[in-house]
This record gives structure tokens, sequence and C-alpha cells, in this order.
């Protein structure tokens, strides 16, 4: 979701950089779960526009593309998804920034759904994690491309696509993804702009020319393009790593999901409509979820999540000892993060005592 690079002495993760990805395809991800919840406001109430919004979506068959060859799909009611966006610059994108031709998974978030829906727990994947990328095939030749020990996490989408970037993580976490979900920048401020807003409260000023946000410390309506300026934002706020955006980002899903709630979208079909069109073509989906009918009915196993019912954290990381630019797993921590998950348990408080990314002050400038 950044518009940023990084710092001046980031190293580039090697491998030939993916070309040419769809509109759809280039997404930010902290309006994901909101624009899925969007749709199903709808329900029966699409009617005459179910074609046309059905007609917007784009999915992607996963299943077919990983085979057999992945985690056990343990049927207890829980869920598990993949949240994805992107830092392709292309088309509509262009003003954030150079375009490359190119895109690598920016932001990464694993949403598991308890059994009974009635909590859930995010784990924020740090782009610049160092992972061990099992062997991929590109989306884009159909090549096979060779794995690699210590890429950076963001590269298993440039070389592979969501294909790729779900099978590294399922490999990291032992956790087979039910579903996929990417969002795209345009179609998030969109999004944004019709709700109304998200209001915010700033603990100090925010005032970073990377991002283009500029806020004074108070309570804020932001609208779609400071929203996005807000999720990008990292160099102003906490160490200026990536890990305190991810704490600003975490902050702002909150109050998204607590103001989506609030919209009047029952009592007025305009509204209802423009959402829905927006989100529909905003997200790109796995082919379990590629209908409204199949996308209503998984956002209604969501709709009853309140910012209270869910529990965010960072993967617990580390700093690179040999590059400061990177972060690599606290493996044993790690696990225990994952081994929650797959028994649809809480995070245990203790998983995340060592971790470089729930730690720092970013966390404190947004409420």
């Amino acid at each position: 979701m950044s518009g940023q690079s990084g710092s001046s002495t980031r190293i580039r993760a090697t491998g030939k950089r993916r070309r040419k990805p769809s509109r759809r395809r280039r997404a930010t991800v902290v309006a994901a779960w909101t624009a899925a919840g969007v749709v199903v406001v709808g329900g029966a109430g699409l009617g005459y526009a179910y074609v046309k919004l059905n007609d917007n979506l784009k999915a992607v068959d996963i299943n077919a593309a990983l085979g057999k060859n992945r985690p056990v799909d343990v049927d207890n009611g829980s869920q598990d998804i993949l949240v994805l966006g992107s830092d392709s610059r292309s088309g509509a994108n262009s003003a954030y920034g150079v375009d490359e031709g190119s895109a690598r998974s920016d932001t990464a978030m694993v949403l598991h759904v308890n059994k009974g829906h009635k909590t859930a727990s995010v784990v924020s994947i740090p782009r610049d994690t160092l992972v061990t990328r099992p062997d991929c095939t590109s989306d884009t030749t159909g090549e096979t491309v060779a794995g690699q020990r210590r890429a950076m996490f963001n590269t298993a989408y440039e070389v592979g696509g969501p294909a790729c970037a779900v099978k590294t993580v399922e490999s990291m976490s032992g956790i087979r993804m039910d579903h996929y979900v990417e969002v795209d920048f345009t179609g998030f401020k969109k999004l944004i702009d019709q709700l109304g807003g998200v209001k915010i409260t700033t603990t100090r000023a925010i005032d970073d020319s990377k991002s283009h946000l500029h806020l004074q410390p108070g309570t804020h309506t932001l609208d779609g393009e400071q929203s996005l300026g807000l999720v990008r934002t990292r160099k102003s706020v906490g160490d200026g790593s990536d890990l305190g955006r991810i704490q600003l980002q975490q902050a702002f899903i909150k109050a998204l999901m607590e103001q989506a709630k609030g919209v009047g979208v029952f009592s007025n079909p305009k509204t209802l409509f423009d959402l829905a069109d927006t989100a529909t073509k905003a997200v790109t989906t796995d082919s379990d979820l590629g209908s409204v009918k199949k996308l209503t009915g998984f956002a209604t196993g969501l709709k009853g999540l309140g910012s209270k019912n869910v529990t965010m954290v960072t993967m617990p990381v580390q700093y690179d000892p040999a590059d400061p630019n990177r972060v690599i797993p606290l493996e044993e921590s790690a696990q225990q993060v994952w081994t929650a998950l797959k028994h649809d348990k809480p995070i245990p408080a203790s998983a995340t005592e060592k971790s470089a990314g729930d730690k720092g002050e970013a966390g404190k400038v947004v409420q």
C-alpha cells in the first residue's frame, strides 16, 4: 500500500519482475474486509443489478493452480483468508509512484475467523520478511519459478501471482487458506468516499511528504485520498519502518469497520448500489468467491464482527542482523501464532512479547 520504496539503502530482491498486472489486481489491502462486507448489505435487494455486479468481479482459481499438495483443509467452521495488496503504480494508480510495469505484494494479512464467526484474528506479514519461497508457477508465462531461500515475502506475488502468494503463506504457516481477496487503490478511495469518510483521532501530528498526509493532533474525518495516505504513511511515525506502518493500518481497519456499520445503506438503495458497484469492481477474489452470490454468503459470516471482536498482531519478527532493512521470523514465536490459528484458539500474548512488530510508538498515533 505504500508509495514508498523504503530507505535509500533498500536492496531489491532478485528475480524477474512481473509484467502488466491487471487493474483489479493492483491492490491495497485495508478496504478488502469492508468491501466484501458491503456486498452483503444488498442481499436479495441487489435485484436487477445482480448481473452488472457479477460482471464486475474478477476471480483467480487458486485451487486449480496449487493442486492437492497443500495443508489439510480443516472443516471445523473456522475460515482463513489471505488478504493481499500490491505495489503496482500502473494506470489509475500512477499518482502513487513510478510505474515499473510490475507488482509485488505490498501488504499481507491472514484473517482467521473463528468457529461460530463471533471473533477473529488478523496476522499481518511484513512485506520485507525474509522467507523460504517455494517453487511456483508463473501466472504470466506458465513456467516454473524455482524457490529461493532468504527471499523477500513480497516477491512471491511478483514471480507467481496470487497462487504463489497463497502457497508461500501456507508453507510458512502450515494453514490452508480458504479464500483470497485483493483490493485496488482507486476502488479503496472511492469506497471510503462513499462511506462518508472514516473518523480517526491522532494523538500527534502526522506530516509525511511521501504519503502526502498532513494532519494535526485531534479528531479528523478522512476522505478516500487522506485514508490512502494514512495507510501508506511510515516515515513520519514511530521508527519510520514498515512495522510501524502496519500498526497504523491495523488501527485504521478497526476505525473503518466501525464506520461501515453506521452507514445507512439499508434505507438508501442508491447508496447500496454505489457501494456494491465500487466494492465488486475493486476486489479480486479466489474462484470460490467469484460471484455476487458466493461473496454475499461469505460476507454474511463476517458482518457480525466488530472491532472489539478482532485481535490484530504482526507475525513475530526481528530485524535481520545481516540487513537492518529486512526482518526475519522469530520461528518459535511465529509457530505459536500459527498453532493458535490452526486450533481455532486465541493468540497467546506471549507469542508477540519478543517481536519487533508490536513494539514502538506508531500504534499509539491513531485511535
